[in-house]
């Protein structure tokens, strides 16, 4: 069993980019999700509000933001500054955040057709993962919940094998993608280890509406919730998934890594 790709996803709820290794920091991989966009009030602002998102590309180069979408011009931001600090909300949490400025705001708000900011995580940022799953003093960036996700090829090859229309991995986000196991054998793991980094398998992950979006086109559906439903509910929610957490706040993953389960 090895890991067969790899995603990283800098600004929450835009489109990520495949990458053969990656490093970890204390919130998860260096470089995910350390963007968000936020509306007039520091609230979060998602694919759930604004599914074309899904089409807005970024890359980060040293201390420079790109950002492409259709219908917009391409921008390079240098987001080495905080321009000011701000509180910011993401779910439940409230944390403090560092604004990136006019030009990155204007062009979130035009291609949305709203008022919004970017920020970004800032030195010493703090958001506690919920203490329910971890015991210890762990955090996480601007994701959901949890530093990372992982998800096998064999879980996704099973739910296209009940869909009319076969679906892409990309259309669940993970960060890490698994080959040559079971389907949803990752909903039985406890803890595993990839590269230098061992993981706790913390939580299912329960599915919003983000799956229902197509990643090329923003058009939302009903698939692959419907399908989902009627095999993958646990408690009333639709599971697809494994969050994790790693206990090695340094190290790297890369693909090709032997995936070995300990627990």
């Amino acid at each position: 069993m090895k890991l067969s790709s790899i995603c990283v996803y800098p600004v929450k709820s835009c489109r990520g980019f495949l990458a053969d290794h990656v490093t970890l920091d204390e919130y998860g991989i260096e470089g995910d999700r350390r963007f968000l966009i936020v509306d007039s009030e520091g609230i979060a602002v998602t694919q759930r509000e604004f599914p074309a998102l899904t089409l807005v590309e970024p890359r980060v180069e040293g201390e420079t933001l790109s950002l492409a979408a259709p219908g917009m011009n391409k921008v390079k931001l240098d987001v080495s500054e905080s321009h000011f600090s701000q509180k910011v909300q993401v779910w439940n949490d409230r944390c403090d955040a560092e604004d990136c400025g006019d030009e990155a705001a204007a062009w979130f708000s035009d291609y949305l057709k709203t008022s919004c900011r970017l920020v970004k995580m800032g030195r010493g940022f703090i958001r506690l993962i919920d203490r329910k799953y971890s015991s210890l003093d762990e955090h996480v960036s601007f994701a959901d919940a949890y530093p990372a996700l992982m998800i096998s090829e064999a879980s996704l090859a099973d739910l296209n094998s009940r869909l009319e229309e076969k679906i892409t991995m990309n259309r669940f986000r993970p960060n890490f993608v698994v080959d040559s196991c079971e389907a949803f054998a990752e909903d039985g793991w406890k803890k595993i280890q990839a590269g230098s980094i061992t993981f706790r398998a913390v939580k299912l992950c329960s599915r919003c509406t983000v799956p229902t979006i197509n990643p090329e086109t923003g058009e939302t559906g009903k698939e692959p919730l419907r399908t989902l439903a009627t095999y993958r509910t646990i408690n009333g929610k639709v599971t697809f998934g494994q969050n994790i957490i790693h206990d090695q706040k340094s190290g790297s993953v890369r693909v090709g890594d032997t995936i070995t389960v300990i627990q």
